[in-house]
């Protein structure tokens, strides 16, 4: 896993390149300091495999995606918690969750970023990598 400071300098060439509507900047800046702060949860609750993907000019539905896995149900729902009390504390809009339950694969839809959380087994079976980066991962950097 890379460190805290790399994250930051990874995700700031992420933002850079996407392409912004005039005026949005307040909004970018928000959005990234919550995608900040959710890598640095997912990197302090020993997330494995996260994967931070640029949808900026890719898809309308969010701007960052973020993939990481849990060891079990269990850890799954703590790192939720987690990021949605993060989300909170930054003042970000309020978190949709799916999944909770079970914590098989858990979604939680900020608006601007959207991040997965699965278990390894249920993450290898849906693939969201190959479906969202494609086979030369262009837009994604893995933590």
């Amino acid at each position: 896993m890379q460190t805290y400071g790399n994250q930051q300098k990874d995700l700031r060439t992420l933002t850079a390149t996407s392409q912004r509507e005039p005026g949005a900047e307040m909004a970018t800046d928000k959005s990234d300091e919550i995608c900040e702060a959710v890598l640095t949860s997912l990197e302090d609750d020993k997330a494995e495999d996260v994967l931070v993907l640029d949808l900026a000019g890719k898809s309308t539905i969010a701007d960052q995606m973020i993939i990481a896995s849990g060891r079990s149900a269990r850890h799954v729902s703590s790192l939720a918690d987690h990021i949605q009390r993060k989300i909170k504390e930054l003042g970000g809009k309020r978190a949709r969750v799916e999944g909770l339950p079970n914590a098989d694969w858990v979604l939680i839809d900020t608006g601007d970023l959207i991040v997965h959380l699965f278990r390894p087994e249920v993450r290898e079976f849906y693939d969201l990598e190959r479906i969202w980066a494609g086979p030369s991962a262009g837009g994604a950097t893995r933590h």
